[in-house]
């Protein structure tokens, strides 16, 4: 209920924002609006911010890592950071100056299919593992992302039923985008780590999220976890973006060489990946597979 008040609070200060605007047609006022009731809803969720004249670069920051893990395309995520400049602009003596978007430090390059290599090196991944040690969450999330192929909110979803059948059937059945159900096979590391959070995870409760704070600020501060040791993890030589997704793409690539190792067709090897990260297209699954054809090139 808090949460609401102070969502609707945002709304509010939003909607005296826009009833003044008279710049724009009439569907770029209504995609900006959109974007900017988005936004304050974020606010409200993982900042609990009450006033639309306090949000600052790291509020963006935040933002735009958070629709990245939702995998919007990287148009979307421009516009909307537009929406949020132009009511930033409307507002009265705003407390900070917002960085602009190369300042970020945040990849926002326009999406290509199958161009960008997202994933991590054993070392990288293994330096990140080292800078968890006393988040048994974390580990959690970041093996079930890097052997599961999960995403993120695929991750925070899992509650103390689901990792219990998981642990039984060395499987985890995890609902995704669009509502589709798919089961991934998950290795020992992982069933471990499940055990490990169960003990200290209340009955019914999710393991990843505590009682205290909503989904999306848990997603939020995992997020901002790795963005404060990115540059720490990295490889030197190395200029791939390391993100949460990315280590989606590592199971994604490693799995496909595995099945091809094994004989597999690249066909049935291409489908196989798809079904396992729960995606249709065939273009999709490139873009997870940029690393195997950079290789083979």
């Amino acid at each position: 209920m808090k949460t609401h008040n102070i969502y609707f609070s945002l709304e509010a200060q939003l909607n005296k924002l826009a009833r003044h605007n008279r710049q724009g047609s009439y569907r770029t006022k209504e995609r900006y609006y959109m974007a900017m009731k988005r936004f304050c809803h974020f606010l409200a969720e993982v900042y609990r911010l009450q006033k639309l004249s306090n949000f600052s670069g790291k509020h963006l920051v935040a933002y735009v890592l958070w629709m990245q893990e939702k995998e919007l395309s990287a148009s979307t995520i421009k516009t909307d950071l537009a929406a949020i400049r132009f009511f930033h602009d409307k507002i009265s003596n705003p407390k900070y100056k917002l960085p602009s978007n190369a300042e970020l430090g945040v990849e926002l390059e326009r999406r290509r299919f199958g161009d960008t290599d997202r994933t991590w090196s054993v070392a990288e991944f293994n330096r990140l593992l080292g800078k968890a040690l006393d988040r048994e969450d974390y580990i959690l999330a970041f093996y079930l992302a890097r052997y599961a192929g999960l995403r993120i909110h695929e991750c925070f979803r899992i509650d103390t039923a689901i990792a219990r059948q998981a642990i039984r059937e060395c499987a985890i059945t995890i609902k995704g985008k669009g509502g589709k159900i798919r089961t991934v096979p998950i290795n020992q590391q992982i069933v471990s780590a499940l055990e490990k959070c169960l003990r200290s995870t209340p009955p019914g409760s999710k393991l990843l999220v505590p009682d205290s704070i909503p989904t999306d600020k848990a997603i939020n501060q995992l997020q901002q976890f790795i963005l404060l040791y990115r540059a720490d993890v990295q490889d030197l030589d190395s200029d791939r973006p390391l993100t949460f997704h990315g280590l989606r793409h590592t199971y994604a690539a490693e799995k496909y060489s595995q099945l091809i190792a094994e004989g597999v067709s690249e066909l049935d090897a291409h489908l196989t990946v798809s079904r396992l990260l729960g995606h249709d297209r065939a273009d999709v699954t490139n873009i997870y597979l940029a690393s195997v054809r950079k290789s083979n090139m």
